[in-house]
């Protein structure tokens, strides 16, 4: 056997490792696209448009009940938390998209 080509073949490997652990890294460090995570993400925004929404509905709710007025506080109240949801789920989606 040659001693140069024990040479190469050692630098070979030393190179195919060094290109494996980069790999490695770099798959760490960024995955990815995920199913779970787009899961996830649908849930969030879900919730973030959700809440305020229902929340807004109860308060309103007790507001026709002990303040009612010429118009109805559930209706306004539920618009007003579906547009504060919008806002919060647009703003997270800034977020979450822009830093890419």
């Amino acid at each position: 056997m040659n001693k140069d080509s024990g040479q190469d073949d050692a630098d070979r490997t030393a190179s195919d490792i060094g290109k494996r652990a980069r790999r490695i890294r770099d798959a760490r460090d960024d995955p990815g696209p995920s199913p779970l995570r787009g899961v996830g993400t649908f849930g969030v925004i879900g919730w973030s448009v959700a809440v305020p929404t229902v929340g807004g509905a109860f308060l309103g709710l007790w507001l026709d009940r002990i303040a009612p007025q010429g118009f109805s506080w559930t209706i306004a109240l539920l618009l007003g938390g579906a547009v504060v949801g919008a806002l919060i789920a647009w703003n997270w989606i800034g977020k979450e998209g822009g830093g890419k």
